[in-house]
């Protein structure tokens, strides 16, 4: 026996995601869950000689050199206002999918709450703002309007080769 009821809420259930929720300055962002790896309070980093502003540094975690940007630099030119909530967010950077993912963290204010919605929820705002690919679409709720960040498209192409070694295969020079 089956309830039509129940069927209908697991398949709306389904369609749901879940995204850390973050602000920048009195504005909410959203990352979608199944790209962060871990959320860490902030740490110190060790600087990047020649890197854009908004490149915080790197830090070790657990074997591995992680770049860390500072998101509000990234998207406003403000640092990241060092409170209590401000995180550090391990995210899974993927700007390709033919290539592996590697940990790139994000330096994010009050990121401290989650949201599930659908994300067709998030519906395209009609600005082409190609200085900033990452700023993907926007859903609107009784607080106002959030936006989600594709972590995929959040480094250039050279700023991604400063921040990450190419992989060398086997016998090449190095």
């Amino acid at each position: 026996m089956s309830d039509p009821a129940a069927k209908r809420g697991a398949v709306t259930a389904a369609k749901k995601a879940l995204f850390l929720v973050f602000h920048i300055g009195s504005e909410r962002y959203a990352l979608k869950a199944t790209e962060v790896a871990e959320v860490l309070p902030r740490l110190p980093l060790k600087p990047i000689a020649h890197a854009p502003m908004w490149v915080a540094g790197i830090f070790a975690h657990r074997g591995n050199m992680v770049p860390v940007i500072d998101l509000s630099a990234l998207t406003f030119g403000t640092l990241a206002q060092a409170r209590t909530s401000t995180r550090l967010v391990l995210v899974n950077y993927q700007p390709e999918t033919w290539l592996e993912s590697r940990w790139l963290g994000l330096i994010l204010e009050q990121a401290t709450d989650t949201l599930r919605c659908d994300p067709a929820d998030f519906q395209a705002y009609g600005l082409d703002n190609r200085q900033a690919p990452y700023l993907g679409p926007v859903r609107e709720d009784e607080r106002g309007l959030m936006q989600w960040i594709g972590v995929g498209d959040l480094l250039t192409a050279e700023v991604r080769a400063l921040l990450f070694a190419p992989d060398l295969s086997v016998g090449e020079a190095r």
